[in-house]
């Protein structure tokens, strides 16, 4: 049966997939023919993603190598998996809980929650599998894992515990960022800095006990440009509200202006007078001299710098709102927490735990939203005259990615990996060559962040998520009672609520009963696990620390309350390649494919994951996880932008899978090297790459050609022998290429060998002897036409799947899908040098030919003669070897001899020889060279005001650093094309 005219992808990639799919094509170890192993574990998407651009570039790479590696027959595995996604998770559920007007989260309480989260699961939760599979990944699908698994979930219970169990985890109050609309803390990767509108405020802090100074400002060369005498000190802050937590006022230690001022105490200008606390004025490194006024409030509950500040110089740290960002108003009265903060001030001795329960909001703010206390406080600072000035400018705010709201940072008591005692492994592990970061860039990247490594912030206050495995239970009283009301809990931290419980028994005695305050754990207590006598389940009572009353008459009950929060999902996908693998149980794939082989993933998540589970897998089982680390760029829109939904430049890959197919988009992907510039264009000249390959592989079947036991060192034709070697010259680029993970090259190494090589040059090169009246020699070219286009199938099939796939079993019967066909291994003795100069200098010859034509602008359908002026014998040899096949390709009517150039003719320079092509009676010389003077002074207008734009500060300074370079790139594209104008018009006055 005939192939069809045209691949249509639409309808035969699903049908692809699905075979490939039924023969296990891609299950762990299918095609293997040696012991050693290749695995790739896929980074997890979300739960609640779908297949977005980076996600597509990403799996294309992981997949070449894959799909290489199995043709070569590696046992391979590239294990795919989805992280549960935490906050994005339970933010779709409550919203589509919402939508449908049922009870919300809270309503609902977390049992019944998270039965709607895993309902959500098991009906949505393939949607990014199904748009994956549509790429082409030959994922083993058939052990796909969830990091809320059974399986995974216990692994990720059992680290933790023994993490904690050595001292690697515990439990510490320090500043994060608190998302106010989801009140959780999240991660830095989770927070996007948003450069908005602002102001910043200037403010006097008066000097305690009406003290004066002399201010003075100097210029550069120290020459006196302000004295004045005052009486307060100048502080500028984007964020008024938090002056009611400030601990100090920082100033650098070399500031002279300031020098007077240090150790003094200043007063915060805001609250009930008779109330207003001091604050020290303190030296430290961190105040930039030549920012603001220089001098800095510190407010170590609310900024990370400040929080560093804090830190260093024992200040205070009070916290001023609560989990929704509105100002607290809980605890004492303002006047007795005054009261005992500005003892502090003044010297008092204090402790961490008292200060976080100083409430010192005012009661006229208590109970204000952020910002709605910001009006207040700036009015009521200004009522006093104590506001120097407002300063519009454009300030950076962080705004959860999700939430959309602005963050707060918060200090708050979270569970921490105590990274510091974990890190150096990692570090070493890099250092010595075991783990390999490319580009080398990214050790970098790697090296400082884990040389300057803080504690790994690891809960979250979700719902969602592997709970923190740790239960409290209540002190025990002198009396021998259970004491509810002593703050103090005993913590104890296991795999399960057994063993918590035997944890508590062993602890408390048996003159107690146990039971645990969770829904969660009714069955168990159902069960008679945990059963004493009743239940109690009021969490939220327990909470709040009502529990006195709630617990009369059973202080003889040691209730087990489980810690609320859960793991971030950093800390579960930091074990993703062991926990998929079965660890802890020594399963047969731990011990075959672990550790894995190479981890594809972008420079982004370098510190968030890679370097996180490069710690957690050493510290966990003591090996690398993996030899090779690839770090890709983000794909940007065409102009180098960040690609997003509010400007509108989003590519959406399954789109252009449906408008150009999976090929196309996965060669689009693998070409683009380090410089991810997508535009629509790039899909549309590789859509036209495979209609190439499929027009050649019709052409070879119109001609006969059929596989089936070529030799190729038994060829004789020179044209058959040169595309032989090319074959092999291609196939060892590509090993060359993928070996070294440069993907760019082994995509663009192809297309032009398969385009340039293969469907343009010998498929032309063969039509004159596919015609030869010599049997021999037409057998011979079918069967070495057939035998290249099968290699190019081949080579590109890790590259291009489907389209190889179909066209490997429509040119021939074969025992094998091309998936699991062994990869080419050619000898690069098949290389005829002869043969290669030979047909390389007739290319030659017919690309200068033709390039002359193009630039004088020769009709296309004219044919011009040539002169040869001199030539050696190997050029005279290759010209009367192949004169009907560059006379047909280069359209030419005639070849003579001549000693010199006749007028009007432009010469033509190959390798050993020159030849000339008359062409002053073939076009209008005068027309032509007024046509392209046009184009040049039109060129010159263009290249003088780009250069102009380029050389106004102003224009460079200002404008979006794409414009910029979009202009800088059209100068040096405009320069090049006035340089090929320039030497046509030099070709032309040499004809006149």
């Amino acid at each position: 049966m005939a192939m069809e005219k045209n691949f249509d992808a639409a309808a035969a990639e699903q049908r692809i997939y699905a075979k490939w799919e039924n023969a296990g094509a891609f299950k762990a170890g299918a095609n293997a023919s040696r012991e050693e192993t290749f695995t790739i574990m896929i980074p997890p998407p979300n739960v609640t993603g779908v297949l977005h651009m980076g996600h597509a570039f990403n799996n294309t790479l992981q997949d070449i190598l894959i799909r290489w590696k199995r043709m070569q027959g590696y046992d391979t595995l590239w294990q795919p998996g989805q992280d549960h996604a935490g906050i994005a998770t339970q933010m779709v559920v409550e919203r589509q809980l919402a939508e449908a007007g049922e009870p919300g989260r809270k309503a609902l309480g977390r049992e019944a929650f998270l039965e709607k989260v895993w309902a959500w699961k098991e009906q949505s939760g393939d949607t990014i599998i199904e748009q994956t599979k549509r790429l082409g990944a030959s994922c083993d699908w058939s052990r796909n894992r969830f990091t809320m698994d059974e399986g995974f979930h216990d692994a990720v219970l059992k680290v933790f515990v023994e993490m904690y169990d050595k001292g690697l985890i515990y439990k510490g109050t320090r500043l994060v960022n608190w998302d106010p609309k989801f009140e959780t803390a999240i991660s830095d990767l989770e927070v996007e800095n948003i450069e908005v509108d602002g102001q910043m405020w200037h403010f006097k802090y008066p000097l305690a006990g009406g003290a004066t100074y002399e201010y003075v400002e100097r210029d550069e060369d120290g020459n006196e440009t302000l004295r004045e005498t005052r009486d307060y000190i100048a502080i500028a802050t984007t964020r008024p509200e938090t002056m009611l937590g400030d601990g100090a006022v920082a100033v650098h230690p070399d500031d002279e202006r300031y020098k007077p001022l240090i150790g003094k105490l200043c007063e915060i200008p805001v609250g009930p007078k008779e109330h207003r606390r001091l604050i020290p004025i303190i030296a430290d490194e961190y105040p930039d001299m030549n920012f603001g006024s220089g001098a800095v409030k510190i407010t170590g509950a609310h900024d990370a710098n400040d929080y560093g500040v804090a830190s260093r110089n024992n200040i205070p740290l009070y916290r001023l709102m609560d989990t929704k960002a509105a100002m607290r108003s809980d605890g004492l009265g303002y006047t007795a927490d005054a009261t005992r903060a500005k003892a502090i001030s003044e010297g008092a001795a204090f402790e961490a735990s008292e200060i976080d329960a100083l409430n010192l909001v005012p009661e006229t703010y208590r109970g204000m939203d952020r910002y709605a206390c910001r009006k207040a406080v700036i009015a009521d600072i200004d009522a006093e005259g104590l506001m120097l000035e407002v300063e519009d400018k454009k300030i950076m705010q962080p705004f959860g990615d999700r939430s959309k709201v602005v963050i707060e940072p918060m200090l708050t008591s979270q569970w921490y990996v105590d990274t510091a005692k974990i890190v150096q492994p990692a570090l070493d592990s890099v250092r010595n060559g075991d783990i390999k970061i490319m580009p080398e860039s990214g050790e970098k990247t790697y090296f400082h962040w884990l040389e300057n490594i803080e504690p790994w912030c690891i809960s979250r206050q979700l719902w969602w998520g592997h709970q923190i495995p740790v239960w409290y239970g209540p002190a025990i009283g002198k009396d021998g009672k259970v004491d509810y009301d002593n703050g103090e809990k005993v913590r104890f931290c296991a795999a399960s609520a057994e063993a918590a419980l035997a944890q508590a028994e062993a602890h408390y005695g048996v003159n107690y009963a146990f039971e645990f305050n969770e829904d969660k754990f009714q069955k168990l207590i159902d069960e008679g696990v945990a059963s004493r006598s009743e239940v109690f389940s009021d969490a939220e009572s327990y909470h709040r620390g009502n529990v006195s009353d709630y617990f009369a008459g059973h202080d003889d009950i040691v209730v087990l309350e489980r810690d609320p929060d859960v793991l971030d999902t950093w800390f579960s996908s930091g074990l993703w390649p062991i926990g998929t693998l079965g660890w802890p149980e020594d399963t047969p794939e731990m011990q075959k494919y672990f550790p894995t082989d190479v981890l594809i993933t972008g420079f982004d998540i370098i510190f968030f994951w890679v370097a996180r589970m490069i710690m957690m897998q050493q510290a966990v089982t003591e090996e690398i996880p993996f030899h090779t680390v690839y770090l890709h760029a983000l794909v940007r829109d065409e102009h180098g932008k960040k690609m997003s939904k509010s400007t509108g430049n989003v590519i959406d890959p399954l789109e252009m899978i449906d408008e150009f197919g999976a090929d196309a988009v996965r060669f689009t992907l693998s070409a683009m090297g380090r410089d991810l510039k997508l535009g629509k264009n790039r899909f549309i000249g590789y859509r036209n790459f495979g209609t190439k390959l499929w027009n050649a592989a019709r052409f070879a079947e119109m001609n006969e050609c059929k596989p089936g036991g070529f030799d190729p060192a038994s060829a004789r034709q020179t044209v058959n022998k040169w595309i032989i070697g090319e074959t092999v010259r291609a196939l060892h680029g590509t090993n060359k290429a993928l070996e070294n993970y440069r993907f760019s090259d082994t995509a663009m190494g192809l297309y032009a060998h398969v385009w340039g090589k293969l469907c343009d040059w010998y498929v032309e090169f063969a039509k004159p002897l596919l015609k030869s009246e010599d049997a021999a020699v037409v057998a011979e070219t079918r069967a070495t036409m057939a035998w290249a286009i099968d290699q190019s199938l081949m080579m590109l099939h890790p590259i291009m799947p489907y389209i190889t796939e179909q066209l490997w079993g429509d040119i021939a019967p074969r025992e094998k899908m091309l998936i699991h066909t062994d990869w080419p291994e050619l000898d690069e003795a098949l290389i005829d040098a002869d043969a290669d100069r030979e047909m390389n200098w007739v290319i030659t010859l017919i690309e200068n030919i033709r390039s002359v034509r193009a630039e004088m602008r020769v009709p296309a359908g004219a044919k011009i003669p040539m002169v040869q002026l001199e030539l050696d014998a190997a050029g005279q040899a290759a010209l009367k070897g192949n004169d009907l096949l560059i006379r047909r390709l280069a359209r030419l009517s005639d070849v003579s001899l001549a000693d010199e150039a006749p007028k009007g003719a432009v010469t033509v320079a190959v390798q050993g020889g020159v030849f000339c092509l008359p062409l002053a009676d073939v076009i209008d010389l005068e027309a032509e060279k007024t046509r392209l003077g046009k184009l040049l002074e039109k060129l010159n207008k263009e290249i003088s005001a780009i250069g102009s734009k380029l050389g106004n500060e102003k224009f460079t300074g200002k404008a979006p650093a794409a414009v910029v370079e979009e202009n800088r790139n059209r100068l040096i594209s405009a320069n090049e094309e006035r340089d090929n104008l320039m030497a046509a018009i030099s070709r032309l006055d040499q004809l006149a």
